[in-house]
């Protein structure tokens, strides 16, 4: 049964603000995030520059976006893990570690992504 509440347009207007106070928070308090969105801001323009293949345009473009995918998911479980407290718990560290190595991951595929891409348009 779904949550009584906004509905429709209504909803998605709402949605759509939340979602903008997500981004400012990450802006505000992750300076991971901020150094991501500095270079998502240089490759994506730089993307229609390398290629005008609509594939490879898509990979160069959406594989930045994904690391500030992550990177913003793994600022909510830094967040969720460290209002229960400062103490040290096993698990809370395996979370915060889990999400660390996710944005990893999605760096290096970024970075395989791009590097393949300009190995195939430029040699």
């Amino acid at each position: 049964m779904p949550k009584p509440g906004k509905t429709g347009i209504t909803r998605i207007i709402h949605a759509a603000g939340y979602s903008m106070q997500g981004i400012r928070a990450a802006l505000k308090h992750e300076a991971a995030f901020r150094q991501e969105v500095f270079l998502a801001v240089i490759l994506i323009p730089l993307a229609f520059f390398i290629t005008q293949d609509i594939v490879k345009l898509i990979l160069l473009i959406v594989s930045p976006l994904f690391v500030l995918t992550i990177e913003i998911i793994n600022s909510a479980i830094e967040a969720v893990v460290d209002r229960f407290g400062e103490e040290h718990h096993e698990l809370c560290g395996r979370a915060k570690d889990m999400g660390s190595a996710a944005v990893m991951f999605a760096l290096i595929m970024t970075a395989i992504i791009w590097g393949f891409i300009l190995f195939d348009t430029y040699f």
